[in-house]
C-alpha cells in the first residue's frame, strides 16, 4: 500500500510501548498492529487525531506516501491533470 504509517519511529522517540499507546488512544493493540504493519485499509480522522495527541506530533510525522512499483511510470505516461487542462484550454 502506498501510504505508510510510521508509528514505530514515534513510539521509539517517546519511549512508549505499543500497549500503552493503544490504551491511551482507545484502540486495541491488535488494531494498532494492523496500522503499524501496513494492513489497514483506512484510518479514521478521530484515530489519527488521538494518535497525534498522545504522541505529540503532526499527521505528517506518522504518515508518508510511497509510490507503488510501476505507478510512477503509469502517471508519467498518462500525463498529469494539469497537462490535460492545458491541452483542453489550447483547443478552445
Amino acid at each position: 500500500m502506498p501510504i505508510v504509517v510510521d508509528v514505530d519511529v514515534m513510539l521509539a522517540r517517546r519511549k512508549m510501548s505499543v500497549g500503552e499507546l493503544a490504551e491511551r488512544v482507545g484502540i486495541t493493540p491488535a488494531n494498532l498492529a494492523v496500522l503499524k504493519n501496513g494492513r489497514a485499509k483506512a484510518v479514521r480522522f478521530a484515530t489519527l487525531a488521538a494518535l497525534c495527541e498522545v504522541l505529540d506530533c503532526q499527521p505528517g510525522d506518522l504518515l508518508r506516501w510511497e509510490p507503488e512499483t510501476g505507478q510512477q511510470e503509469t502517471r508519467t505516461e498518462a500525463g498529469t491533470a494539469g497537462d490535460t487542462v492545458a491541452a483542453v484550454g489550447e483547443n478552445a
